[in-house]
């Protein structure tokens, strides 16, 4: 078995006023060698994006980029022409592949918005885009990871271009959660959102992460009275 932490207060930070962000891989202005990705997962940023603000219009191409809001309303548009809001409890699909634009802006004129994008590396290049919403419910289903991404569209949650299963949970101390990678040769990349949990030997808290290969199978213990976690099973090889 093989780990690697990335402790919370080890990210890269950049404020720009109307964008908080915490990146955990290297991203924009923030660069560090040591941590470029991890298998197939590029971009974990961890923003707040201010009232009103957001990101214009910009480009994309062979990136699956998931959103998922934790708090306050995200409003979507993209030249594909779709449009929409997300907000806590909903996640946001695309695939870039062959090229997108879209933009990203804070619809609440009044509060902030809280979320994670992340960005995987897809297994097929150049696939015509796509934009998918879902909803998922972690509150009804309480110690149990409920999965959001899979490469697979018939499977439960939203869908990429990836052999990467991707999953969030609330768990409840004193609960031990055990989770077996799909794919053999796949790795995983587990980020506490809130709380604290022991894995692997390693005590880890809020925004605390950890990447573990070379073993198909963890088990997870909840040190506080409640953890949120977002868990991801992913490819090593890119």
């Amino acid at each position: 078995m093989q780990t690697i932490i990335y402790k919370s207060s080890e990210r890269g930070h950049t404020n720009h006023g109307w964008l908080n962000a915490h990146h955990s891989f290297s991203f924009a202005s923030y660069y560090d060698p040591s941590k470029i990705h991890f298998g197939v997962l590029r971009v974990l940023n961890d923003d707040s994006v201010a009232a009103s603000m957001g990101f214009g219009m910009h480009p994309h191409d062979n990136m699956e980029i998931i959103t998922i809001p934790f708090s306050g309303i995200l409003e979507h548009k993209d030249s594909m022409g779709n449009t929409g809001i997300i907000s806590a409890g909903e996640v946001q699909v695309m695939s870039a592949g062959s090229g997108i634009t879209h933009s990203e802006f804070n619809h609440s004129k009044t509060e902030a918005v809280t979320l994670f994008q992340i960005w995987i590396f897809p297994n097929k290049k150049n696939v015509t885009p796509r934009y998918d919403q879902i909803q998922y419910d972690i509150e009804g289903n309480l110690n149990k990871f409920v999965q959001i991404i899979s490469p697979n569209p018939n499977d439960e949650g939203s869908w990429i271009h990836q052999d990467a299963w991707m999953h969030i949970g609330k768990f409840t101390e004193n609960e031990t959660i055990q989770y077996t990678t799909r794919l053999n040769e796949n790795g995983f990349y587990l980020m506490v959102i809130n709380g604290e949990i022991e894995v692997a030997n390693t005590q880890l808290g809020k925004r605390d992460a950890i990447g573990i290969s070379e073993i198909s199978t963890i088990e997870i213990q909840i040190k506080s009275a409640t953890a949120q976690l977002l868990l991801m099973d992913i490819p090593m090889q890119v």
